[in-house]
């Protein structure tokens, strides 16, 4: 998603007029500049905001642009200004939503049927070891998974981690010969 744009476009006087505003010595006042864009950037991304920077531009640019106006009546730090100003960008860019993205199409019927038979294929060629444990591993319903996952590690007598690294990587296994096996029957 965009950030909201203004038509307006920040001159090189328009520029330089900020820049005074900020502060009388040039040099001091791109530092000023340069810590406000910092801290604008900082305080969308913290925000989540993937455009932090973008964000931060406009709002210097709408700044910029009624600076004519509040020069001469404005009182106090101008860095709160951007900052405020950069609140009423932030939460223009909330309101407008981005589009949601498209449902994934599901998967055409003989594909889930190729996934199934390989995932079968696949549990035939795994040593019997590995096929129960993992049968057994990912049996259970939620409500009883942990303890059935506890009585289960018990029974193998090792710890609940172990038991889960051997079901883990018996199951990345399975993934890689249920991928493979699909790509050979569609090639």
């Amino acid at each position: 998603m965009s950030p909201p744009r203004t038509t307006w476009v920040l001159t090189q006087e328009a520029f330089d007029g900020l820049l005074l505003w900020l502060d009388p010595d040039r040099e001091r006042a791109g530092q000023v500049y340069g810590e406000i864009q910092r801290k604008l950037i900082k305080v969308f991304a913290r925000r989540g905001c993937p455009i932090a920077d973008e964000l931060a531009d406009e709002t210097i640019n709408r700044v910029a642009k009624k600076l004519a106006e509040i020069r001469d009546s404005y009182v106090g730090d101008p860095s709160l200004y951007f900052y405020g100003v950069g609140n009423k960008v932030f939460l223009e860019y909330v309101r407008k939503r981005p589009e949601p993205l498209p449902l994934p199409r599901p998967d055409p019927p003989d594909r889930i049927e190729n996934s199934y038979r390989c995932l079968e294929e696949c549990l035939e060629l795994a040593p019997r070891s590995s096929r129960d444990l993992f049968l057994e591993y990912f049996r259970p319903e939620k409500a009883h998974k942990i303890e059935h996952r506890r009585e289960l590690s018990q029974r193998l007598g090792i710890s609940i981690n172990a038991l889960r690294t051997r079901a883990h990587r018996i199951r990345a296994a399975l993934q890689q010969c249920v991928i493979d096996c699909l790509e050979r029957s569609s090639g």
